[in-house]
């Protein structure tokens, strides 16, 4: 059984991800990040907390070595009024965040769980963020395992992009660029419509591109924004800056970025949260390497956003690039792909 999360639960963030990560949670999408505007934690439902658990994690230098699991029991007529859809009572499972909270307080959407952590469990490029799971009430919520698999509701509008774009932002293992931008009206803020990298025709992607191994795609009639014609192995796909049609895709067809193919979408009902063809479907990333200005790079990290200018974060170590320079991004395929395992 899966459970459909409302888009008015993840609002107050303007990122999420299902599966950019290579934990099990975000294997099957049981699990979803949420990426707020301050280092402040704020609960994503409405319960009473059942209790918080501190935990060890990889010791990284960038990281504290411990992380922290606060359990809330979900109020089931608040759950039924936003449309949290589950078989039965809840419980929310959330990580990385240090509790100020205690056994018994009374939660809503937007009140302070605590300060988020620098968890030894991220890759050093990634960002501070809040890990959320749900499971039946019954079932132990310290244990790893046991959530359902998740499904977010409302649709999420493709990016096309061209490989190219300009230095907004760097760090010591990555680089953000300034592209791709939503072209045409969007409205972003707090009630925005989130949106993602598109593949070349038109289908939103999730998740590290393809150094986790595996992402997703939002599978549905979705909007394509784009007419740009590009040849790659004898086939024409679709791109650039204009709208061009809705069109539809099954689950397990091959999808293609900046020309090559990088994966397949997961047709089987065990590895998707699809309804009547519409939803999250798991990808298995083909043997492809990315470069960056003709270098090999880790990846592309992949992520839901409802800003204007959502970008592209690059994960490249020592890259030596500064705020302004032009990057041009390549896929192709390789014998030997970068497959990372958790906090690498």
């Amino acid at each position: 059984m899966g459970v459909t999360v409302p888009h008015r639960l993840i609002e107050p963030y303007p990122r999420f991800s299902l599966y950019n990560s290579p934990y099990p949670a975000h294997d099957d999408a049981s699990g979803i990040d949420l990426y707020p505007d301050s280092n402040v934690a704020i609960s994503p439902v409405e319960g009473v907390v059942r209790g918080s658990r501190t935990v060890g994690c990889p010791d990284r230098e960038y990281a504290v070595d411990h992380d922290h699991v606060i359990a809330i029991d979900v109020d089931d007529d608040w759950a039924t009024e936003t449309g949290l859809v589950g078989g039965g009572p809840l419980t929310a499972r959330v990580l990385h965040v240090d509790p100020s909270v205690e056994r018994g307080d009374r939660v809503t959407i937007g009140d302070a769980l605590g300060e988020m952590v620098r968890s030894g469990f991220f890759g050093p490029w990634v960002d501070n963020h809040v890990h959320l799971e749900f499971r039946d009430r019954d079932v132990d919520p310290y244990r790893a395992s046991g959530s359902h698999r998740l499904t977010v509701g409302g649709a999420i509008e493709p990016v096309p992009w061209d490989g190219t774009g300009n230095v907004v932002e760097t760090g010591s293992t990555y680089v953000r660029l300034d592209s791709p931008r939503l072209a045409g009206p969007h409205r972003s803020g707090a009630n925005g419509t989130y949106a993602g990298l598109a593949s070349d025709d038109g289908i939103p992607l999730d998740g590290g591109l393809t150094h986790y191994g595996g992402g997703g795609a939002f599978l549905t009639g979705t909007e394509v924004l784009g007419t740009r014609d590009t040849e790659s192995s004898g086939s024409t796909t679709r791109t650039g800056p204009e709208r061009a049609g809705t069109i539809d895709r099954p689950a397990g067809e091959t999808l293609s970025l900046l020309g090559e193919p990088i994966g397949a979408a997961e047709k089987r009902s065990d590895n998707a949260c699809l309804e009547e063809g519409t939803g999250w479907t798991t990808v298995t990333w083909r043997d492809v390497a990315v470069y960056a200005n003709g270098d090999p790079v880790t990846g592309l990290s992949l992520f839901l956003t409802r800003r204007s200018d959502p970008g592209i974060k690059i994960v490249w170590r020592d890259h030596g690039l500064s705020v302004g320079d032009e990057v041009t991004v390549s896929i192709r395929p390789t014998d030997d792909p970068i497959r990372l395992g958790p906090g690498r």
